[in-house]
């Protein structure tokens, strides 16, 4: 049987909300997953997710109906884009790639290189504001484009269901619905979880559990990076005393010291200031690694053998433009990033292992799709990744 298959069928409009108590919200996850942390100004409830189902894939959020946040984040590609950098409106591209949202509601840094930007809600200001580069462009526009927002007569009605304590459609609200939504992307139904967790032990290759020895192995060091439940060391849940906040250069460049350095490659000195912060980026989780192509924070990887080659030669070697020279030779390089020699045969286990992580479930669950029907507003002009 898969794992609590019935779980997943669970579409979220319908989830339980326990009468009169707004914030008892039944989250669609096994008893061995604990549900991410919830902030105490934005409790969960069935209404607020679903408006902030219908917020995500409304492309009228953007200054020119071109895009949503759906068009960065897809759903059959584990809600990246297929995409080397992410791009918004007006073909503008952006700096990094759009990283997967999968249990995006346990990462306690949502950002690949922003150590202050720590909650969902905050984060959404970042693409819907920023303009360096500009990705949906409401920067100085936001009450026209709210009114746009105002005028439909779903969101008249869905604004006060979600809020009625706060029943108007403002930047508070708009920016807590789409944390709702976000926090129930939870992906825990891979064939490798069946196999861990429900005791499935056909569930995997044998290829794949080769892999899976050789990924908890001292001499690739995959897990002391991409550790736990979630394949990473940025992870927090309801029941963590404290929230893992993993950052690492792994030798993508060797570019140090002070002065002006590409975007691309400075990683969290950005926004501290440290030396020591050069070229560090969150580690993202490896679950659904197999669709989320292309890969590190910059794209530049386009298989999983390439990332896998990358970590054995223990950095990258750029001959030339701005970023030339030798990761491998970063002062910054994190200490685990020493390289190995893995065999054809070994690499192709690894690449199994990684493919177990995919949650086809995930992929598909209605519950997280696109609401709007064809020919919606909503939909007018979106750019499909």
């Amino acid at each position: 049987m898969r794992l609590l298959a019935a779980a997943f069928s669970v579409v979220i409009a319908s989830a339980a909300i326990a009468a009169g108590v707004p914030d008892h919200f039944v989250w669609p996850i096994p008893a061995w997953m604990p549900p991410p942390p919830v902030p105490d100004d934005n409790p969960m409830t069935a209404a607020k997710v679903e408006l902030g189902r219908h917020l995500f894939y409304d492309a009228r959020l953007s200054a020119d109906n071109t895009i949503a946040c759906a068009s960065c984040h897809a759903q059959k590609l584990a809600f990246t884009d297929g995409r080397e950098l992410a791009v918004g409106i007006n073909g503008t591209v952006a700096f990094r790639n759009a990283p997967s949202l999968a249990n995006v509601g346990y990462f306690p840094l949502v950002t690949w290189a922003n150590p202050h930007v720590g909650s969902l809600e905050f984060q959404a200001l970042i693409p819907i504001f920023g303009d360096n580069p500009e990705e949906m462009g409401l920067n100085g526009k936001e009450n026209e484009i709210f009114a746009r927002l105002r005028a439909d007569p779903f969101y008249a009605e869905a604004f006060p269901e979600a809020f009625p304590e706060r029943p108007d459609l403002d930047l508070f609200t708009v920016t807590r619905a789409l944390g709702a939504f976000q926090r129930t992307l939870i992906s825990v139904n891979s064939s490798y979880d069946r196999f861990k967790y429900a005791g499935e032990k056909n569930a995997l290759s044998d290829a794949a559990k080769r892999g899976e020895q050789l990924f908890f192995d001292h001499r690739f060091e995959c897990y002391h990076c991409h550790t736990g439940i979630h394949f990473t060391n940025n992870l927090q849940t309801s029941r963590s005393a404290f929230a893992e906040t993993g950052m690492h250069n792994t030798g993508l460049y060797n570019i140090g010291g002070t002065g002006d350095y590409p975007r691309q490659a400075t990683g969290m000195i950005e926004f501290t200031g440290a030396p020591s912060d050069m070229g560090k980026f969150r580690t993202p989780s490896l679950r659904n690694v197999a669709v989320t192509a292309p890969y590190f924070h910059d794209g530049s990887a386009r298989t999983l053998r390439d990332v896998i080659d990358h970590y054995a030669a223990g950095g990258r070697t750029i001959k030339d433009g701005p970023y030339a020279g030798i990761g491998a030779r970063s002062p910054y390089k994190d200490g685990m990033i020493a390289g190995f020699q893995p065999t054809d045969k070994e690499i192709d286990d690894l690449v199994a292992f990684l493919e177990s992580l995919t949650d086809e479930d995930f992929l598909s669950n209605p519950a997280y799709s696109d609401p709007w029907p064809a020919g919606h507003p909503a939909t007018i002009e979106r750019v499909s990744p």
